[in-house]
């Protein structure tokens, strides 16, 4: 008897040892079974130091290998601050730009999720304030979008942008984005410059610091000082650049097109047109005030010395209107205090400008009898001089002998004080 229980007491000794030292090894963790087929750059910049914005490339993972991946990555520990409001300083014409700058970012990076598009509005006002970007909105929506792994934001080269939004989300994007310009704040991305979906690993993420999660999306700062509120107060500019691919979604865009095609054919031509002092320039220092009986129509005087100014004059004057009218006159003397005009401020009128969202007309002419532009898609209807091949001389015409019988030349016709043509 005695026997038996020191052999089962052996045994129970024994037996967890054999136990142990035969079970197969515990499974590896999903990140630890990916490890191999991830690069893991790890990097602080110093503070000294602008951080490089380095191009979208991402891991070679499969969705479902990057989803495991993302969730073994830990939440940085300490505070996570909310950014200081955002408050957009420029003109009506360079926020109507950065407005639509923004509202593309979000409805295609966000789609029509108001939440999410707050969060991805915050990262682009993020990276306004932030050294290691462009300093305007439409900057950093759009940088490196002429190369198509070197855009930041995919939706700028991937050729997203041929399926435009519907009408209803497109004015709901904008609207977030508006108010995100006027200090709205997404305290839960906090000082976030980077994001990316759950599906996807990009090479930067391992070097940032991951501080939130919206939806799908995983939101991140730089490391070190770089992401600390002191590093996001560089001064912005308001000076928003013209983004040609909006023009089809952005009224803004559209008449900012026109702008920059009208001085690209200026400066073709620019020998062929005196030099211009940039102290003309000054008649654009106020805004033009719209008639009293027509507050969507400006009658206004042109300094002839700069008829590219022409288009930013009308720009600025007519701001956010949908249905906007400005008429020009080097003359002072001949500009109307009304919206009926004579034949003869008809015929001396040196440009106009045309807006209607509703029927999809936006245009800027010139009289190119008075300002010769290379194009004739520039100028007024019957006005097309261009200034790229001066016109030839007129051939001389052949006259027969005087007094030749059975010829009767018309008479001339005579205008009247009225401004009506009669014949005599």
């Amino acid at each position: 008897m005695r026997a038996i229980l020191c052999g089962i007491a052996a045994l129970a000794v024994t037996l967890p040892a054999i136990i142990v030292r035969n079970a197969p090894p515990p499974p590896a963790s999903p990140r630890a079974a990916l490890a191999g087929k991830v690069r893991l750059p790890q990097r602080i910049a110093a503070p000294d130091r602008i951080p490089d914005v380095e191009p979208v490339a991402f891991q070679s993972l499969d969705p479902a290998e990057a989803r495991a991946w993302n969730a073994g990555v830990p939440f940085v520990s300490g505070a996570t601050p909310a950014a200081r409001p955002f408050r957009f300083a420029g003109d009506a014409a360079q926020l109507a730009r950065a407005t639509d700058c923004l509202g593309a970012a979000l409805i295609y990076e966000a789609g029509d999720d108001p939440v999410g598009q707050r969060a991805v509005a915050q990262v682009v006002l993020n990276r306004v304030r932030h050294p290691a970007f462009p300093k305007t909105v439409c900057g950093v929506v759009f940088q490196g979008a002429e190369r198509r792994t070197g855009c930041q934001f995919t939706f700028t080269c991937d050729g997203a942008m041929t399926r435009p939004p519907s009408l209803p989300a497109w004015e709901r994007a904008r609207r977030i984005a508006a108010q995100a310009l006027n200090g709205a704040v997404a305290r839960e991305v906090g000082y976030a410059t980077h994001y990316h979906t759950d599906w996807v690993v990009p090479y930067w993420s391992a070097s940032l610091d991951k501080i939130a999660e919206v939806h799908t999306h995983l939101f991140f700062r730089w490391t070190g000082w770089w992401g600390t509120p002191g590093a996001f107060r560089r001064r912005v500019s308001p000076d928003e650049p013209v983004i040609s691919e909006l023009a089809a979604l952005s009224p803004a865009h559209r008449i900012g097109a026109v702008v920059a095609e009208a001085e690209a054919a200026v400066a073709e031509g620019a020998a062929l047109t005196p030099t211009v002092d940039p102290a003309v320039g000054a008649m654009l220092a106020g805004l033009p005030h719209a008639l009293t009986d027509d507050r969507d129509t400006f009658m206004v005087t042109i300094d002839p010395l700069a008829p590219n100014t022409f288009p930013r004059l009308a720009l600025r004057a007519c701001a956010a209107r949908p249905r906007c009218k400005l008429m020009g006159w080097s003359d002072p003397r001949l500009v109307p205090t009304s919206s009926t005009l004579s034949p003869q401020q008809y015929a001396a009128m040196g440009f106009s400008y045309l807006r209607d969202q509703e029927s999809g007309i936006e245009r800027a002419l010139w009289n190119c009898h008075q300002f010769p532009r290379l194009r004739a898609a520039q100028c007024m209807r019957g006005r097309a001089t261009l200034s790229a091949t001066p016109a030839p001389a007129p051939s001389p015409t052949t006259r027969g002998p005087e007094g030749l019988s059975g010829v009767r030349k018309a008479p001339a016709p005579v205008a009247t004080p009225a401004g009506t043509i009669t014949q005599p």
